[in-house]
C-alpha cells in the first residue's frame, strides 16, 4: 500500500511489533517525531516514553520503550529498545511503586543512591505512566 509503511518494535527480549501502519509518534532525545510514509531517511537516539502507532482504518496502539534508536526509511521503521511494552501490559501498581521510590530516593538526600540514577527511573516510571493514560483516554475509560 502506498499509505503505509512497515514498522518494526524490537526489544531485547522480543520481537514486538511488526505490520503496516500509517503514523508512528516517538520521542527522540532531539524532539518528537511524526513519521508518515516516505519521511526521509533518518537515525535518531530515542528518549524513555510512548510511541503512538495509528493503524490502517484509524485504530491507535500504544507502547513504552526505555530509551533506544530509531531507524527510518521510507518504507520502512524499525525502533531498537532495550524494554518495550504495550501500553496495556504495563503494571500500574508497578509502574507507581518505581516512581514512589525514585522520589523518595531524590528527596533523601542524605541517601547514597545515586541521583542521576533516581533520576532516569523517575522519567522511565513517568513515561510508562503516560503511556497508560495515553491507552485511557483513546479508550474513554
Amino acid at each position: 500500500m502506498a499509505n503505509t509503511m512497515h514498522l518494526d518494535i524490537v526489544s531485547a527480549e522480543e520481537a514486538l511489533f511488526g505490520e503496516e501502519v500509517e503514523f508512528v509518534v516517538a520521542r527522540a532525545t532531539e524532539g518528537e517525531l511524526g513519521i508518515m510514509p516516505r519521511h526521509a531517511p533518518l537515525m535518531a537516539k530515542l528518549q524513555p516514553g510512548e510511541v503512538r502507532v495509528r493503524m490502517p482504518g484509524g485504530e491507535e496502539q500504544f507502547f513504552y520503550v526505555s530509551g533506544g534508536m530509531l531507524e527510518i526509511q521510507p518504507h520502512v521503521v524499525t525502533i531498537l529498545a532495550d524494554t518495550a511494552v504495550r501500553a496495556h501490559d504495563i503494571d500500574e501498581a508497578q509502574a507507581q511503586e518505581a516512581k514512589r521510590r525514585a522520589e523518595e530516593a531524590i528527596r533523601d538526600r542524605s541517601s547514597e543512591v545515586d541521583y542521576a540514577r533516581a533520576q532516569t527511573e523517575l522519567a522511565a516510571a513517568a513515561a510508562q505512566l503516560r503511556a497508560l493514560q495515553s491507552l485511557r483516554r483513546k479508550r474513554g475509560s
